[in-house]
């Protein structure tokens, strides 16, 4: 019997039900929402995620954005789309992002 799992009572613990058993024991996943900004490769788009904030010495409201690389697997994310990515295992050297829907299809 592993000595970890013993309480001082000699009674056997529980293992803790922390975060990595949440969603199926996959931990908690981020999410983010974003528009469409490249679709040229395959099975792959390239999404602009953009939050406002205030800038820390000057107080002024700034846009920020980041680019996420991800997978689309049935391709039918296109240019101009808003789209909900999530956060996955690293598929390539760039990509750990996939797309969960099409949000908003591009007018």
């Amino acid at each position: 019997m592993n000595e970890s799992m013993v309480g001082r009572d000699g009674d056997r613990e529980a293992p803790s039900a922390g975060a990595a058993s949440l969603a199926d024991g996959r931990g908690i996943r981020k999410s983010r929402v974003g528009r469409v900004i490249s679709d040229k490769m395959q099975k792959t788009v390239v999404v602009e995620v953009s939050h406002r904030g205030r800038h820390p010495l000057y107080k002024k409201v700034v846009r920020h954005s980041t680019r996420y690389k991800a997978h689309d697997e049935r391709g039918e994310a296109h240019v101009g789309d808003t789209v909900l990515i999530a956060e996955t295992r690293p598929l390539s050297k760039d990509k750990r992002w996939r797309v969960v829907r099409v949000v908003e299809k591009a007018r």
